[in-house]
C-alpha cells in the first residue's frame, strides 16, 4: 500500500471509491448565483479550519464527502451563514444497528424497539430520500442469545422489519422516503 502524504486526507466517494486530497485541492461550489453573499476567501478559509480539524484534531485519515460537508456547513452557521450542502450523503441516513444494541445495555426487547422508533424519527426529520438500517442479522443474533441462525432469529428479524415499515408509515411526512435494512 502507498503511504498518504502527511498533508492529505482520503475523502470517500458515495461510490465507495478514495480520493486523496490535501487542503489547497479543495475547492467548495456555491450554488445560487453570482450574488452570494459569501466571499470566497472566507469559503477557503473555512474549508481549510474543517480540514485542520478532521486530519490534526480528530487524527483521521478518511473522511466521507458527506461528513466534510455538514461540517464545514456547521462551521459557516457559526460565522452566521445557512447553507445547506444538500450532498450525495445528505440524501441517505444511515444506522448501524449494533450501536442501537449497545445503547439498549442488555435489555434489549425491551428498550430495542423504541429505541429503533425514536432512531427512525431522528433520521426522518433530515428528510431523506433513504433511510438504511446496517447489521441487521448480527443484531438479530445479539437480541436472540443465538450463535448460530435459528427459526428464532428468523422470527424476530421479520419482526424487526415489519416493525421499521409500520414505524416509517406512520412517521414519514413526505411520501417517497426508501427503507432499506441490511
Amino acid at each position: 500500500m502507498i503511504a498518504l502524504r502527511s498533508d492529505c486526507l482520503l475523502f470517500q466517494l458515495t461510490n465507495g471509491e478514495s480520493v486523496p486530497c490535501s487542503s489547497a485541492m479543495i475547492s467548495v461550489e456555491i450554488v445560487g448565483g453570482a450574488n452570494s453573499p459569501l466571499d470566497p476567501e472566507l469559503l477557503r478559509h473555512a474549508a481549510a479550519s474543517v480540514f485542520h480539524y478532521f486530519k490534526v484534531e480528530l487524527e483521521r485519515e478518511t473522511v466521507t464527502v458527506g461528513e466534510f460537508s455538514l461540517a464545514l456547513e456547521k462551521v459557516l452557521h457559526h460565522l452566521g451563514y445557512t447553507i445547506h450542502t444538500g450532498g450525495p450523503d445528505s440524501e441517505i441516513r444511515d444506522t448501524d444497528l449494533a450501536r442501537l444494541i449497545r445503547e439498549a445495555g442488555g435489555s434489549w426487547e425491551l428498550f430495542f424497539f423504541p429505541r429503533l422508533r425514536d432512531e427512525l424519527r431522528v433520521q426522518l426529520r433530515q428528510s431523506p430520500r433513504i433511510v438504511r438500517f446496517r447489521g441487521l442479522r448480527g443484531c438479530v443474533k445479539e437480541i436472540a442469545g443465538a450463535r448460530r441462525w435459528s427459526r428464532r432469529c428468523e422470527r424476530l428479524q421479520d419482526q424487526i422489519i415489519e416493525f421499521l415499515r409500520r414505524c416509517l408509515d406512520s412517521e414519514a411526512e413526505k411520501p417517497g422516503c426508501a427503507l432499506v435494512v441490511e
